[in-house]
């Protein structure tokens, strides 16, 4: 495994430069996860020697109702991933790693996993629009949408950058966003393992029975 101090500044730092245009096809373009941790393991985990606070989000699901995200996943094994619904690669990508590696869980361990998707473009994912789209994944994925401004601070707090959408060249709206999974442990309720767009399916389904008793994987 790799593990690695991160400072927070150091993050924020790196975060303009290390973002993750989907669709961009500039693969120049890695997640700040690259960045900062150490070389060498060939691993896809890296465990925070100082863990993330969980975000003090509440935003709204895909019903339309409030959702309290450090409530409502108290005490819960949790990954959030902050991304949309309009990507044509990373996104859908990193959920549907995630969607096959839960279902290796007991059953058990599959109803006590919160996975949360955070859009990072509200304007479009409204909460219809984001049940739509997680339903083809796994429907007890959550899905949370809002004010723009409060989803960029909750993503902020965990050393993601995502910017508003623009247009491209061609017209093309197109999200700019960190691509980091962030795991919550069920014991401390703190971040204290990072993924980046590299990891596979493979990985979180090695990592996740670990996740789940909020081990180091």
């Amino acid at each position: 495994m790799r593990k690695k101090t991160y400072a927070m500044a150091a993050l924020f730092a790196a975060a303009a430069l290390t973002l993750s245009a989907c669709g961009s096809g500039d693969d120049s373009n890695k997640p700040v996860a690259d960045v900062s941790a150490e070389a060498g393991s060939g691993k896809a985990a890296t465990v925070l020697d100082n863990p993330f606070e969980k975000p003090d989000l509440v935003l709204t699901d895909t019903t339309g109702k409030k959702y309290d995200l450090r409530a409502r996943t108290k005490g819960r094994p949790t990954l959030v991933y902050f991304g949309y619904t309009h990507c044509p690669d990373v996104c859908p990508l990193t959920m549907n790693n995630l969607a096959v590696a839960k279902k290796q869980l007991p059953k058990t361990e599959q109803d006590k996993l919160r996975v949360v998707f955070v859009t990072t473009d509200p304007a479009r994912d409204t909460p219809a629009a984001l049940g739509t789209w997680l339903k083809g994944i796994d429907s007890d994925f959550i899905g949370l949408t809002g004010d723009f401004a409060t989803i960029q601070a909750g993503a902020r707090s965990l050393g993601i950058t995502i910017e508003p959408t623009t247009k491209d060249k061609n017209g093309k709206v197109v999200s700019v966003h960190g691509t980091q999974v962030i795991a919550f442990s069920p014991k401390t309720d703190a971040g204290y393992v990072l993924y980046g767009e590299g990891a596979t399916v493979d990985d979180y389904t090695k990592d996740l029975p670990k996740i789940a008793e909020g081990k180091t994987p």
